[in-house]
């Protein structure tokens, strides 16, 4: 029985680990694709980058 249960914690290891680094590569890949904020002029580019900011801040934030 311990056997089954250390499987399932190393699979949920893994499987966190894949997503972390899922994150960090769309994260990244989000900053290619976004202006940078030297070429924010309008209300909307500001808008954009401060919802990527945000949303980059919460996602840091949450445990694995």
């Amino acid at each position: 029985m311990a056997l089954h249960s250390d499987q399932n914690l190393a699979l949920r290891e893994d499987f966190s680990e894949y997503v972390a680094h899922l994150q960090l590569h769309m994260t990244l890949q989000a900053r290619n694709l976004v202006p940078t904020l030297t070429q924010t002029v309008d209300s909307r580019e500001q808008l954009l980058h401060q919802t990527q900011a945000n949303f980059e801040k919460f996602v840091s934030r949450q445990a694995l």
